[in-house]
């Protein structure tokens, strides 16, 4: 009966949504009628046909494109080009069986011409820049150069190797080599960083130096502070600084990385047990967990307390996060007396929100409970279902590493494209394609003095290089589709499966063999297209919002009060809309797996469904998220105490942990995190369960009554607290 409904003229127009014929017994006006008897429902529907083809067959053709968009861009990409640094003639930096083998690090001539404008527009550094084998270790310009080089011609050999070609004797006048820029004016102390020269900062009693100088000659005559080149290299110097803290942290995850194998082995531990524990004491383990992070928050309150007044009376310690500015070393933010106040009033007020939410929803927690035990018994059936992440974890990385070796082919096809770039960035010139080999000969060299030929990017006048930008446009949508796709075949599979559990009128006995595997096999086989269109939408959506936000990043400095303003409206509509979907195309899936119909079909009757019992659900939804958000908070609070007082060597007497760390909370962090995703992983099994559980209840209650002829599905303890939460609410 459902099978032919499946397979009709809805199952042939899968991209529109039909709406039903008048009279149909699935319409009413107060969001469609409740399903009627039909004896021949047994739980999921076996023989059921493919729904949505031309949504199938549009995936699998953008599929069979996205493979040969990888082909095309495996042939042209050349990934090399984001491992070695390019200099102004396109050449790579250290790439063996070239002649810049030896020389691996990129050398810019003038690094003061990366303040000006054009540099924002090409995102490249309008000066020459060479492959060196290394950097400058000290202060020299061209003009002492070469009136030392007639003492001592070491002075040309050591600043020779940082010109475009090395010759026996410095030969060109000052006026010549600036014309035609075959060597840098001046040089200074510098070190390599991602195989680039960036300058030597340090700090000397409170001063910024570089070499022990404040202030040096730039070589054209001009005196130059320490300041303006920190101006120049300021976005570069935050990665300078942030080198130092990534060595500091690699040092920190080489001495504790078994220490966090063992904490996330114990999250998974522990999470297991939580899972079998919740078939038998659902409740019990309910006012653990609750009790668990109250305890938890308390704990954070007390020793922020005990932080706040070891700082009582200590010199600077009432300075504000503002007064000492973004710091490199974090553990001054920690001496300070705002910072340990701030921690305690957020965990503070953490603590009042859990109370008041327990006080408010204490007659709806014997329901979450309830939906727990029966989710319990469920899993406990269906084992398999806890390992499925593990298949779903496999797929996303596949999707994920696909894209990302795409986007790095498309990014580095083609052959070097030169352009113009002037250092005041004034020339009528600027921008357009160029020859290196010729350029000093042209018109454009003499009508813009100081410009320069540099290598940009990489492109060329193909139609596929004309394209690129779009075929990565269409590598980001396809890999959300993609992404989408995986997570909705998830949800299908495991609703099919705890699907079978619900309609199984004696359990276990009833239960069919293998669900977990069959209901795959279904979801695959027949509702590939319906899950397809799904994630089609919600991938449409995802990728309105991120055009969004790039436009936000690009215009940011451009854009009007209004224009943010409404900017920030749409970003926020569409965060809304996004959720909205998700939620109903999570309980669409689950109707796909019970009936087999298409997806506009399953969403609209989910959508009435939900309609029609909209205070059970309210509550259910809420409720039972808040019980799982508190499981998962648990099982990373209870490890992340532990790995508080190991890295912090609380515990010496029980186990002696590491020692000597830099930042101990880089692997506290990790384990809290990694404790998270692993419990996220085991309860959102339990999530799936309790929502294909309660959509299950809700067609019971609308198909059956309960008397000999059409009994229930459910348990009967279920059903009583159920009965009594619904009773009260008409009372209400």
């Amino acid at each position: 009966m459902r099978s032919e409904e499946a397979g009709s003229g809805l199952g042939l127009l899968p991209c529109m949504c039909l709406e039903e014929p008048p009279g149909s017994d699935l319409e009413d006006e107060n969001f469609g009628s409740p399903r009627t008897f039909d004896p021949d429902f047994k739980g999921p529907v076996a023989d059921r046909s493919c729904t949505d083809v031309l949504c199938c067959i549009i995936f699998i053709l953008f599929i069979i494109g996205y493979i040969l968009l990888g082909l095309m861009a495996w042939v042209h990409g050349d990934p090399r080009r984001v491992a070695y640094p390019t200099d102004s003639n396109g050449h790579f930096c250290g790439q063996k069986g070239t002649p810049n083998e030896n020389k691996t690090i990129l050398f810019y001539f003038n690094l003061f011409s990366c303040t000006s404008p054009s540099l924002l527009v090409n995102l490249q550094c309008p000066t020459t820049q060479i492959c060196v084998s290394k950097c400058p270790e000290k202060f020299l310009t061209y003009m002492e150069m070469y009136f030392m080089y007639r003492t001592r011609e070491n002075y040309w050999s050591y600043y020779s190797q940082f010109c475009k070609a090395a010759s026996a004797k410095p030969v060109k006048a000052f006026t010549q080599l600036l014309l035609d820029d075959d060597c840098p004016t001046a040089i200074f102390p510098s070190r390599p960083f991602l195989q680039r020269c960036f300058p030597d900062f340090s700090t000397k009693n409170g001063l910024l130096t570089i070499g022990n100088k404040t202030t040096f000659n730039d070589g054209s005559g001009k005196t130059r502070n320490v300041v303006e080149l920190r101006a120049a290299a300021n976005g570069v110097n935050k990665i300078l600084d942030a080198r130092a803290i990534g060595m500091k942290v690699f040092e920190d995850y080489a001495t504790t990385w078994y220490w966090i194998l063992i904490g996330l082995t114990i999250a998974m531990l522990l999470s297991w047990m939580f899972v079998i524990l919740l078939r038998v004491t659902a409740g019990f383990l309910f006012w653990v967990f609750i009790l668990g992070v109250i305890g938890i928050l308390a704990y954070g309150i007390w020793h922020c307390y005990q932080e706040y007044s070891k700082l009582q009376g200590k010199p600077n310690s009432h300075l504000s996060i503002y007064n000492i500015g973004i710091q490199t070393d974090i553990s001054m933010y920690f001496q300070l007396k705002q910072t340990w106040f701030t921690f305690m009033i957020i965990l503070a007020i953490l603590e009042v929100i859990v109370i008041v939410m327990l006080i408010f929803l204490r007659d709806r927690i014997r329901v979450s409970i309830a939906l727990l035990k029966e989710g319990s018994k469920a899993i406990g059936y269906i084992p398999s279902t806890l390992i499925y992440p593990v298949l779903t974890f496999i797929f996303l990385s596949i999707c994920i590493s696909y894209w990302a070796v795409t986007a790095v082919y498309l990014a580095t096809s083609g052959t070097p494209i030169y352009k113009v770039i002037a250092p005041e960035g004034q020339c009528e010139h600027e921008n357009k394609t160029c020859d290196p080999e010729i350029f000093n000969t042209t018109e454009i060299a003499k009508a813009c003095p100081g410009a320069h030929c540099n290598f940009a990017f990489y492109g060329g006048k193909s139609l596929y290089h004309q394209y690129i930008t779009t075929f990565q446009i269409v590598n980001l949508f396809i890999f959300l589709w993609l992404i989408n796709f995986v997570i909705a075949l998830g949800q299908c599979t495991l609703a099919g499966a705890f699907a079978s559990y619900y309609w199984a009128l004696k359990k276990p006995d009833d239960i069919p063999p293998h669900p977990l595997f069959t209901a795959f096999g279904r979801a695959i086989r027949y509702h590939t297209g319906s899950l397809a269109f799904g994630s089609l939408i919600l991938a449409t959506i995802q990728m309105v919002r991120l055009v969004l936000q790039y436009l936000d990043n690009r215009l940011k400095d451009a854009q009007s009060n209004i224009s943010r303003f409404l900017q920030c409206c749409l970003k926020c509509c569409f965060w809304c809309l996004e959720h909205v979907v998700k939620f109903l195309n999570r309980h669409a899936y689950v109707m796909i797996a019970i009936y087999g119909q298409n997806f506009c079909r399953s969403a609209r009757d989910a959508f009435n469904l939900l309609m029609r019992n909209v205070l059970k659900v309210a509550v259910m939804d809420r409720v039972t998220e808040f019980v799982l958000t508190l499981g998962k908070i648990l099982v990373a609070g209870c490890i992340g105490i532990l790995a508080f007082l190991l890295f912090t060597e609380r515990i010496p007497m029980i186990v002696e942990g590491p020692t000597s760390l830099n930042y101990y909370w880089v692997p506290l962090l990790t384990v809290i995190i990694g404790s998270y995703l692993i419990a996220h992983g085991f309860f959102s099994v339990y999530a799936m369960c309790i929502d294909t559980i309660f959509i299950c209840f809700l067609e019971d209650l609308e198909r059956n009554d309960g008397s000999t002829a059409r009994p229930y599905y459910m348990s009967q303890s279920l059903l009583k607290i159920m009965s009594k939460q619904s009773s009260q609410t008409k009372k209400q």
